[in-house]
């Protein structure tokens, strides 16, 4: 017998961009432990920043790989670790766009605004209204482990859409979504509405990874292999004593897309959304937005594509039910986005209604089950994820203010660590010729941003470009992504049209313009609506209280700047020349199981 040991060999490049992201958490961890407190904070913001601009770079120097593009006559894309990590077109594409969505994020996250302080509580730990966190508020506190905690999130989001193994999915759901619950509930101002936003997160979420897990299980008993290549052969050749159920496979591909619904806010699976956005700190909010959808939606398609392609070859009756209980999923998640939507008074509920709607449009493109699908799909990932960043680090620039006369001084049970989830002021501006005023928490309510064009041009300027995005108008980047999405619907599997799925992008434009009613409404609100009272225009375009509570915006230290700036370009770079990134979608078509 030969007991020597053979070492297996790994292919460690391919695996670089998820290293770099992991290791740098790993390391920030230490930071946290070792590093002084008064330089924890740069070095933090410094390290997250790094390992995601690494890992992009080092996933753009990846996908010129022959053996990842399949150049030299050779078949694309390298499987890593026995499947457990597949580095295709696709794969790298998801993850090209987590991280440079990542790193935006990070800005808008690290940013201190001209209040001096983050959108993160002092001490996450600390029961709201009690001494302790009134304490760590004055001793100026910071929580830094949010770096470290978004570079394990970032590492999940790029293992979930690049593994072929569905054991090793459902380690990088729970990768991902534990650091999401934490930081969901560190929220500075709103304290009570943040910790109850976490636990309905990790409640629900908790529920969706059962139901992915116990859908691995039934594809198991099936196939008798969670790799996913092994489950599509199955399904396209069936042996063994189930293979005359393909009902079983059918019925545990529904409940693992469940668990992947769940992440990306498609109705029925999206209750969880409206009141997650709302109470997680705003710029954890456009990270969640924007990365975790861009991954859910990747890994949602290495296994529905599978599963599909499986059971086109065996059993396309069962095939075409699971057509059409995903059809019904993306019909109801765009009339729950656009119609909720639009009677929403809440910035962030308004959002995140949105991003329930733009869920059903990428479906719409995604059961073409084409080419055509994979490549607008890619690009939407893209594009909505930027104008969601970007729409939310506006919203972290408009503040609530109260005059200082009216507040109660900061001691125990003052402000936002109060019971009862009030704001806490940031910081107090006074003035020889006005009344000092407290910066509050972020202004949400709709009618809080009226005659914002009028105190802030710019700012109001680009949001309304964010929101024409969304909306789908013509020359911006939004415009492009639906007209791709809904053309792979048209077209069909085949491209040749035919089938249902036209049903769902005629529905998907009844709805783009039913959402361009509350997008529009909140524009109107900012440039041709007077301010409803208690706030006026100071000489140094600050605000003033007059009355009540008022609305001001604060400046940018530079991070949230450089963010919105970027985001921006973006969109409209991407309105009015799509086609070299449509041309690099096309080339992310090719992904193996």
């Amino acid at each position: 017998m030969n007991d020597s040991f053979v070492a297996p060999t790994v292919d460690w490049l391919y695996l670089a961009p998820v290293l770099v992201v992991l290791g740098a958490g790993v390391v920030g961890v230490l930071v946290e432990a070792f590093v002084p407190a008064r330089v924890r904070r740069t070095v933090q913001v410094v390290l997250a920043l790094l390992a995601t601009a690494a890992a992009l770079a080092l996933v753009v120097v990846l996908w010129r790989d022959p053996a990842v593009q399949g150049t030299d006559g050779a078949a694309y894309g390298v499987r890593v670790l026995g499947g457990s990590m597949v580095i295709d077109p696709f794969g790298l594409a998801i993850q090209g766009i987590v991280v440079l969505l990542a790193f935006l994020a990070i800005l808008v996250i690290a940013d201190r605004t001209s209040t001096g302080q983050d959108a993160f509580a002092p001490s996450a730990a600390a029961v709201p209204g009690s001494p302790y966190e009134d304490l760590t508020r004055r001793k100026g506190l910071e929580q830094t482990e949010v770096y470290p905690l978004v570079l394990f999130a970032v590492g999940g989001m790029m293992i979930f859409p690049a593994t072929g193994n569905l054991l090793v999915m459902f380690v990088a759901l729970e990768v991902l979504s534990l650091p999401l619950y934490v930081l969901s509930a560190m929220s500075r101002r709103r304290r009570l509405l943040s910790q109850e936003a976490s636990f309905k997160y990790f409640l629900l979420g908790a529920f969706a990874s059962a139901l992915f897990v116990f859908g691995v299980a039934l594809v198991y008993g099936f196939a008798g292999s969670v790799d996913l290549v092994e489950v599509y052969r199955s399904l396209a050749t069936p042996e063994g004593p189930l293979a005359s159920m393909p009902g079983l496979v059918v019925v545990g591909a529904l409940l693992i897309l469940a668990g992947l619904l769940f992440k990306i806010g498609a109705a029925p699976f999206h209750s969880w959304t409206p009141d997650v956005y709302q109470g997680a700190p705003t710029p954890i909010t456009g990270f969640m937005a924007a990365c975790t959808k861009a991954a859910a939606f990747g890994a949602l398609l290495r296994v529905l594509y599978v599963v599909s392609l499986g059971l086109a070859q065996s059993s396309p009756a069962t095939r075409e039910d699971l057509f059409v209980a995903l059809w019904i999923v993306t019909l109801l998640t765009m009339v729950v986005g656009t119609v909720v939507g639009a009677v929403q008074t809440d910035v962030k509920r308004l959002l995140a209604y949105s991003s329930i709607a733009h869920a059903g449009f990428i479906l719409v493109g995604v059961l073409g089950f084409s080419q055509l699908s994979l490549r607008a799909t890619v690009f939407y990932l893209l594009v909505y994820g930027l104008a969601t960043v970007g729409a939310f680090a506006v919203v972290t620039l408009v503040r609530e203010t109260a005059p200082v006369r009216e507040r109660v001084p900061a001691t125990v049970g003052a402000g936002a660590g109060g019971a009862d989830g009030s704001d806490a002021a940031d910081n107090v501006t006074d003035g020889s010729s006005r009344e000092p005023v407290a910066v509050l928490g972020e202004a949400t309510h709709l009618a809080q941003w009226a005659g914002l064009g009028r105190r802030s041009p710019w700012l109001a300027g680009v949001f309304s470009l964010f929101l024409l995005s969304m909306a789908g108008i013509p020359l911006t980047a939004g415009f492009v992504a639906k007209f791709t999405a809904f053309g792979a619907a048209i077209a069909g599997p085949d491209g040749q049209g035919g089938g249902s799925t036209w049903v769902l992008a005629v529905v998907g434009v009844l709805a783009s313009a039913v959402a361009v009613f509350f997008y529009v409404r909140l524009i109107v609100l900012m440039f041709f609506t007077a301010p409803s009272g208690g706030v006026r225009d100071g000489a140094d375009g600050g605000a003033e209280a007059s009355e009540g509570t008022g609305v001001t915006v604060v400046r940018s230290t530079g991070p949230t700047t450089v963010a919105i700036a970027v985001c921006a370009i973006g969109v409209l770079l991407l309105g009015v020349f799509p086609s070299p990134v449509l041309d690099l979608a096309a080339e992310a078509v090719k992904f193996v199981p």
